[in-house]
């Protein structure tokens, strides 16, 4: 049996097959070149060998001709086969560097290097060489038929201070990314030169030859949809590692759900994490029409897999994927694809998170602060346990040598719910007030001054904020900055507060736990000062949501089962204490009630959970069992028999359970994302979905309790573990009557004494006259 592993070794070998009739017949043709070329190779060197060994005499020279030539042949048959592989869709060969144009040609200075077409507009140069003593040199391109002053620079560096671009320096074998200016496109230009703007020389050059066919971005269907209102536009390829995944949804409720590649015909647990658009392996979070780039990890690229999903690795599901095509010819990835920034998205980065060797826990498990020096900047990361109405403030304190707010210089980092962004605001501290636009605790910005303070990334997860800044050590504002010294230790505040309507820090608590009453002093540039004893995403937080209380559902006989969101931390995870992957049953449209039957009673199930099992994310057949978890068609040996089906499976001949509680598929799904936090009952939350059902008829299941049945039961989904929750099964009698049932016995007791007194009425009415 072929494994993933293989098939991705034979695949980046070159040795499928074309996938399309179109280049059948190109590909054979130049195979069959290639198969004479060949041919013709092996018996050259079979001469070559024979006429060494019989005629020795006939001398070196004639040998190391024959030789030469077939070294020329092997080398035009390994390029057309190249060629052929590419063609077919195969894996271009390692390390690769896009369409290779040519060597440069050097006039002087000593120039050398290859150049290859990356994409449409960018150039690269493999082990550039130059001397850097012309006095105004620099990559220059134009469309005339030679170098000439007719053309205009490729700014190298691409980001410069000033208006001019830089006079190019001296290089010795360095790999050089160069985008073309101005829109301008590889198709507009006919030659690449080093060249001397001040004498017109031509130092060196290299010629594109004419039609050149450069790798190009491949656009992918959307991310087909199965579960958690996974859906977008159409995903881009943009090289060899990055995707672009524009008006990304997702509601966030999986509890353990990335982005995932690997090979084979479908999604499958033999795939590998893909970090998310800030370079996190966290689960993913939710996703409200976001474009996000995401880059493949290490060394692996768009060639090495099949396919791209959204994976549920807990629970071993997929939520939703895309197919990768195998005739991709994508730009290699060099690093010339500019991610978007991390403001620009609410804000991501697509940058791994820097391992810090410095951390302070500045407020005993709810602050902690890591740093870094890059060059002039100080980059700090904050994670504060707080809420989403509440800041976390960092920063120099007023005086040194002890804590103080008034005359201190702070950032102030939070998440602004309103505008769904991370923020970093510079404050400068005049007075304990409310900022009134010129003292007290006020944004610089409102004083006149600049926010010299720039948002890296942030994210907010298990109940902590994380949100990573940087600044100039030493700003161009002298009132409101205190420069950052990094010779000596320097006292710091700390604290956490409410947000007010105006998204501003409010004045935070006066105890210990919401600002450092104490003296903290830290040196910027001291390095491995980690004084972090733990993580905050290991603290548990005793001030979560409080849980909804359990629904409870007795003396009914039917019952109709769908599938709706878990409730998050106040839902099925609060009532069953394990977590879920994101649904559960809904009886009678209530989120997992527990149920009371009685024993001998028959009951009726009206299941829309799914029927379809090419959609594990939509086929729920429900069941009744003796397991807390469920899940039994995910169960072999032992794990299978350590439970029983009490109704919903049949079993075949060889003993394989069958689900047969199987309808048609109907949701309560999110409108937009997960907002059980924000309700405090489950009712209220339920208005924040929507009720949705696919074409075709409910499933239905007849059930009689049996008498020896155990005093707990639940109902679950044969295909998948935690999905349901208990039933209480009792002697018969012994469940609570509903309401209706109830009335109609107080309206029969009613209608029965009514009788029984006109009755005796009647009678002694009767009785009168005779007696008279």
């Amino acid at each position: 049996m072929e494994t993933p592993l293989v098939r991705r070794k034979t695949r980046r070998q070159g040795q499928t097959k074309a996938s399309t009739a179109a280049t059948t017949t190109t590909t054979t043709t130049i195979e069959a070149k290639t198969s004479t070329m060949a041919t013709a190779a092996r018996t050259r060197a079979r001469i070559t060998a024979q006429a060494t060994t019989s005629t020795a005499s006939q001398g070196f020279i004639g040998t190391w001709s024959q030789l030469v030539v077939v070294v020329v042949f092997v080398a035009v048959a390994i390029l057309l086969n190249c060629h052929v592989c590419q063609g077919a869709g195969r894996a271009p060969p390692e390390p690769y560097f896009g369409r290779y144009i040519g060597q440069f040609t050097n006039f002087a200075h000593g120039i050398k290097g290859a150049i290859y077409a990356v994409d449409e507009s960018t150039l690269f140069v493999k082990s550039f060489a130059y001397d850097g003593t012309g006095p105004d040199a620099f990559f220059w391109v134009g469309k005339t038929p030679r170098p000439s002053p007719e053309g205009y620079i490729i700014p190298y560096p691409e980001e410069y201070i000033g208006s001019d671009p830089p006079v190019l320096q001296a290089h010795n074998n360095t790999d050089i990314i160069l985008r073309l200016p101005m829109g301008k496109r590889i198709k507009d230009i006919r030659w690449l030169s080093v060249w001397c703007r001040r004498f017109t020389v031509d130092f060196g050059e290299v010629f594109i030859p004419p039609g050149l066919d450069v790798p190009k971005p491949r656009v992918l269907p959307e991310f087909r949809r199965l579960a958690h209102g996974l859906r977008s536009s159409n995903i881009s390829v943009l090289d060899a590692k990055t995707f672009y995944i524009p008006n990304l949804h997702y509601d966030g409720a999986g509890p353990d759900a990335y982005f995932w590649v690997g090979n084979g015909s479908e999604p499958n647990l033999m795939g590998i994490k893909v970090p998310n658009e800030v370079g996190s392996l966290d689960p993913l979070r939710s996703y409200q029409g976001e474009d996000i780039e995401i880059q493949l990890p290490g060394s692996l690229t768009v060639y090495d897999i099949d396919w791209l999903s959204v994976w549920c690795v807990e629970y071993r599901h997929n939520f939703g994927h895309v197919f990768i095509p195998k005739d991709l010819d994508v730009p290699p990835a060099l690093g010339q694809t500019k991610i978007t920034p991390s403001w620009w998205y609410s804000p991501t980065t697509t940058t791994p998170r820097p391992v810090y060797s410095n951390c302070r826990e500045v407020l005993p498990n709810k602050l902690q602060v890591k740093w870094e020096l890059q060059g002039e900047y100080i980059q700090i990361e904050l994670f504060g346990r707080i809420t989403e109405d509440q800041y976390m403030a960092f920063g120099l304190s007023g005086a040194n040598g002890r804590p103080q707010m008034a005359q201190s210089d702070v950032v102030v980092a939070f998440y602004d719910t309103n505008a769904r962004v991370f923020r970093a605001e510079d404050y400068f501290i005049s007075d304990l007030s409310q900022c009134d636009g010129q003292r007290g605790v006020c944004p610089d910005e409102r004083i006149g001054a600049r926010n010299n303070v720039i948002v890296v990334s942030g994210d907010r997860k298990s109940g902590v904020t994380s949100i990573r800044y940087k600044r100039l050590l030493q700003t161009n504002e002298p009132i409101y900055d205190m420069p950052i010294p990094i010779d000596r230790e320097v006292s710091i505040i700390a604290a956490v507060g409410p947000l007010n309507a105006r998204k501003e820090a409010n004045a935070h608590s006066h105890t210990a736990s919401d600002h450092n009453p104490d003296d903290i002093r830290i040196n910027f540039s001291k390095r491995n000062d980690h004084a972090c004893k733990n993580s905050l995403y290991d603290v548990k937080d005793e001030s979560g949501p409080k849980p909804w209380p359990t629904r409870k559902i007795e003396g009914e006989h039917k019952f109709r089962a769908t599938i709706g969101a878990t409730g998050g931390k106040r839902g099925y995870t609060a009532i069953t204490s394990v977590p879920s992957w994101g649904i559960a049953w809904y009886i009678n449209d209530l989120l997992i009630p527990e149920i009371t039957v009685e024993r001998g009673q028959n009951y009726e199930f009206i299941i829309e959970g799914g029927n379809d099992p090419a959609q594990p994310a939509r086929y729920h057949p429900l069941y009744i069992t003796d397991s807390p978890e469920g899940g039994l068609g995910q169960k072999t040996g032992l794990d299978a028999r350590k439970q029983k089906a009490y109704a919903g499976v049949e079993y075949d001949e060889d003993g394989n359970a069958i689900p047969t509680g199987v309808g048609r598929y109907c949701e309560w799904e999110h409108r937009t994302v997960d907002r059980s936090a924000e309700f405090e009952n489950f009712e209220d939350f339920k208005g924040s979905l929507v009720f949705k059902c696919e074409d075709g008829e409910p499933g239905y299941m007849n059930w009689t309790v049996p008498m020896d049945a155990p005093a707990v039961l639940y109902y679950q989904c044969f295909t998948h573990n935690n999905l349901g929750w208990k039933i209480n099964v009792v002697d018969a009698g012994a469940s609570a009557a509903p309401a209706s049932l109830q009335q109609g016995r107080n309206q029969l007791l009613f209608y029965m004494m009514l009788t029984v007194f006109s009755l005796v009425v009647g009678r002694s009415r009767l009785a009168s006259p005779l007696l008279a």
